[in-house]
């Protein structure tokens, strides 16, 4: 399964193959929400790759207004709170309150392990505590710093999006939500989603280490490059 299309189907094609893997191979593309970060290829990767593009009806109708995706011949639309299955493996839908049309996250479970994939969440919603307490591993976004947001180029309005009910998690809130999760079970935390203007992965380690001790099994998602392969033991 390939989550969302932010970046261009050549470089999708590219990375995977870094790891060894087909993008022909992809069972489904599935798409978390609207926003241009998350779809602009969309279209793409159904037409060149052959991939069935799982999106809710809003998402799909919104990115259809916003973004030039071009014709997509294989739409299967899920509610949020539906679970899809491919086989052995089934992927869980969260509705969050980020701020897009019908913004979702996912939980991916096999036989044996369960991973979250938690960016653009908005705030910590009803809920989400009790998932994060089940993951075996997690994706999470931890997108700003407090103080590198405040003293950063971004207008006013756009900060306070940021920072609202609706915008995005900081590093410190990303931290608050893993000391949620069970120190038994869980194998490591990726941070991921993290602002280009108003983060860096050094910070954003330093903090999560802060809050919840150096010995906690965090990492950071490259920004720009393939990242190393994660695996779930």
């Amino acid at each position: 399964m390939l989550f969302d299309a932010g970046i261009s189907a050549r470089q999708a094609e590219l990375r995977l193959a870094q790891h060894g893997r087909d993008i022909r191979d992809v069972d489904a593309l599935i798409i978390s929400h609207d926003h241009r970060d998350h779809t602009t290829g969309m279209g793409v990767f159904h037409r060149k790759f052959g991939l069935p593009v799982y999106v809710t009806q809003k998402t799909f109708v919104e990115v259809r207004r916003r973004v030039k995706i071009g014709d997509i011949c294989d739409v299967r639309h899920f509610v949020a709170g539906e679970t899809l299955s491919f086989g052995p493996v089934s992927v869980e839908t969260y509705s969050t309150p980020h701020d897009a049309a019908d913004g979702v996250v996912f939980v991916i479970q096999d036989s044996r392990h369960r991973f979250g994939l938690l960016t653009d969440l908005g705030h910590i919603f009803d809920g989400l505590a009790e998932t994060m307490a089940t993951l075996d591993a997690v994706l999470v976004e931890s997108n700003y710093d407090p103080a590198m947001l405040d003293d950063g180029p971004y207008p006013d309005f756009l900060k306070h999006r940021i920072r609202g009910p609706r915008g995005h998690l900081s590093n410190i809130d990303a931290a608050e939500l893993l000391k949620l999760a069970s120190p038994d079970r869980l194998r490591w935390a990726c941070l991921a989603h993290l602002s280009e203007q108003n983060n860096c992965p050094d910070v954003a380690i330093q903090t999560h280490h802060k809050i919840l001790g150096c010995d906690f099994p965090v990492r950071c998602a490259d920004r720009k490059a393939t990242s190393a392969a994660m695996t779930i033991e």
